[in-house]
């Protein structure tokens, strides 16, 4: 099928994308929110049955360690992961259970996930689409990402693409695959152009091992800037309120007349020259803005240069548009202070 056929019933919300590689656990017990709320950057500790967030978990220097899609239902929190995290973040949260009422599990085997845009606020009757139940609650897990969230900070000016996100992310039983052969399905690299569009990060793609929230512009939907102590907070405080983040995600659109994709790892160079400024994290090929990509960027790098995406021995002319602008952080106006043993005149 045509692909941007599939990107348009996609982004009507008439169709859905299988999400084969999503991983799922489940932590149950009373201390499950406090508990995930206390090592995550996040506040959720208070999240309502059927309430959605997205929290990520940091290394002691504020560096992306994992990024949890979280659903609650009253007695059991559902992660979804994307592909290979299942593993190791059930690992890392085994270790650190301590003496806490919580019992973590891997339901991959047992749930499949899909995901889709919903269109119910345009009017009309929204198709059918099969989702499992728990505790009376539906899993679909609604994308934070559409709006800049309670304790956030967006660092992308007005206009932010994000506000046409209705994601929405459903898990259903295997046993009941045959209830999705009568909805329409695309392929996932439709759901990969629609979200490159609306800037939105995801950890296997844009998260290297370096990487920082603020960098991301992820404070706009992972982050609570005033909810207390968590690992790595000491890092995002500093660089949101003193510093600057030293790199930045930016929007690419790329001269597709050549027929020549970009590509996920592909270096971004300064034009004319084999100066590297960054790397592609995605890339595709959008129905209505052609060739487009999401990249990080060296932070000093002009929002207004010509840029050049080396794919494969070709070089393809790129234009920038800004998320995380250079100037980024540095929300607090500390005095400056007089150097040691400096003479006041």
């Amino acid at each position: 099928m045509d692909p941007f056929v599939e990107q348009r019933a996609l982004a009507r919300g008439e169709a859905v994308a299988p999400l084969p590689e999503r991983g799922v656990l489940t932590v149950t017990g009373p201390d499950r929110l406090s508990w995930l709320d206390s090592v995550t950057s996040q506040s959720i500790a208070r999240l309502a049955p059927g309430e959605s967030a997205e929290t990520l978990l940091l290394d002691p220097t504020g560096r992306i360690e994992h990024a949890i899609r979280i659903l609650d239902d009253g007695e059991t929190a559902w992660l979804l992961l994307d592909a290979g995290e299942a593993e190791p973040l059930a690992a890392w949260l085994e270790r650190m259970r301590f003496m806490l009422r919580v019992e973590i599990a891997d339901r991959g085997a047992d749930f499949l996930v899909y995901g889709y845009l919903d269109r119910s606020a345009a009017g009309g009757e929204p198709p059918a689409r099969p989702h499992a139940i728990a505790n009376g609650v539906p899993l679909v897990w609604s994308d934070p990402w559409q709006s800049v969230q309670q304790g956030g900070w967006q660092y992308a000016g007005e206009g932010h693409p994000g506000g046409g996100w209705s994601w929405r992310e459903a898990l259903l039983e295997r046993s009941r695959l045959a209830e999705l052969d009568g909805v329409p399905s695309v392929d996932p690299s439709a759901a990969e152009a629609l979200r490159i569009a609306a800037w939105r990060p995801t950890f296997s793609r844009e998260v290297d091992e370096r990487s920082i929230p603020n960098e991301l512009d992820w404070l706009r939907s992972a982050v609570h800037l005033s909810k207390g102590c968590y690992r790595g907070q000491e890092t995002v405080a500093k660089v949101h309120n003193l510093g600057h983040p030293p790199r930045r995600i930016a929007f690419l659109h790329i001269d597709g007349s050549d027929n020549i994709p970009a590509a996920h790892g592909d270096d971004v160079v300064r034009a004319g020259t084999d100066e590297v400024i960054g790397r592609v994290t995605s890339a595709a090929n959008h129905y209505e803005l052609g060739p487009i990509a999401l990249a990080v960027l060296k932070r000093s790098v002009d929002p207004a240069a010509p840029l050049e995406v080396r794919h494969e021995g070709a070089r393809l002319a790129a234009a920038q548009e800004v998320i995380v602008p250079p100037d980024a952080g540095s929300t607090v106006d500390v005095p400056r202070l007089p150097r040691l043993g400096a003479v006041r005149r």
